[in-house]
């Protein structure tokens, strides 16, 4: 098996399980997330698919699940914009894990300032917050039943059990320890509010989980494997966390797209999703607090997979991503300390 774990058994199932589809197969890994495992598939007539798998090395058996993200996407496709799915296959002797095929939607992924400046105008910046608050609004008028999640529709923990999870990987795999992240989980843990409403929440909502095209349309919503049912606000708080303004002293990303001028305010965005979901608004601080945590929780575990090889070679060395831990950390327990 080669290093990314993709052999010529690949191209003989491709060549079986999509007939329309014309060996040979190149493979370019398509950099950016940090979870999943994602390839562009150019076959000879140049037609372009997307193969997802899950990271190489050990994980808990219940996540970096391509085949209940598969599973997602086919529910949900209609309500909100997802790529199709073309292909599954669940036979790990074909390249040592389960992988799926999707459509490959020719779109613009905005995660940096750069990438704005060269994909769209001021105008069609000012459109673009809206509209991905429309497609979050969407999920979240769907019936977790039409998603197949509907045996955990009455579940009210959903907070309770996401500080459980993350706490949970991350002592597991821990190699340094980071005591805000501690201290934070645990006034996280004190203060959770009740759940007031359950659906289904994506787990990673944020602009750069998004396609959109060069109006600002979003094309289609990606990234799903941590999608569950649960409190939605908690999906609100984390594409606001990672919504950058314009004179923010701190950022979740290093160089984030919205701090162009022409974006919507994240008070804007807030407004605009509970008019859209017709209710009354709340105060989002505690879920901006318990995402700033959940955000150091998966960056730390980034770079522990990063550190050991898992993720192969990418753009970023395994210390940067140690460095914004450890400032995502920080920033998590100044909010947790700061809630009431």
């Amino acid at each position: 098996m080669d290093p990314l774990g993709l052999t010529p058994a690949v191209s003989d199932w491709l060549a079986t399980a999509l007939p329309a589809a014309r060996p040979p197969f190149t493979f370019t890994r398509i950099t950016g997330g940090r979870s999943n495992l994602t390839y562009l598939v150019a076959d000879a007539s140049g037609v372009r698919r997307v193969l997802r798998r899950p990271p190489l090395g050990e994980h808990p058996a219940n996540a970096h699940d391509v085949l209940r993200e598969a599973r997602l996407l086919t529910a949900l496709r209609g309500a909100v914009p997802v790529p199709e799915v073309l292909a599954i296959c669940s036979d790990v002797e074909v390249t040592g894990a389960p992988f799926v095929m999707l459509e490959y939607l020719d779109g613009l992924v905005l995660r940096d300032p750069s990438s704005v400046q060269s994909g769209l105008s001021v105008v069609d910046c000012a459109v673009v917050g809206p509209a991905v608050v429309d497609a979050l609004a969407a999920l979240h008028s769907v019936d977790p039943a039409r998603a197949g999640l509907g045996t955990l529709a009455d579940r009210r923990d959903y907070l309770p059990r996401q500080l459980r999870r993350w706490h949970d990987n991350w002592t597991r795999t821990a190699t340094r320890p980071l005591p805000d992240l501690a201290r934070a989980h645990d006034r996280l843990v004190e203060l959770a509010p009740e759940q007031l409403r359950t659906g289904i929440v994506h787990g990673d909502f944020r602009l750069d989980n998004c396609l959109l095209d060069r109006t600002g349309t979003v094309l289609g919503v990606l990234d799903w494997e941590l999608t569950t049912v649960g409190d939605p606000l908690a999906d609100l708080g984390q594409f606001l966390v990672y919504w950058a303004e314009p004179g923010d002293s701190y950022t979740a990303l290093h160089n984030p797209p919205t701090v162009v001028p022409g974006f919507a305010t994240r008070a804007e965005l807030a407004a605009r999703y509970f008019t859209q979901l017709d209710l009354a608004p709340v105060s989002v601080d505690y879920y901006l607090a318990f995402n700033w945590w959940k955000t150091a929780c998966i960056v730390e575990n980034v770079y522990t997979r990063m550190a050991a090889g898992a993720m192969g070679t990418t753009e970023r060395r395994p210390a940067s991503f140690a460095a914004q831990a450890s400032a995502l950390a920080t920033q998590a327990w100044r909010s947790a300390a700061d809630l009431g």
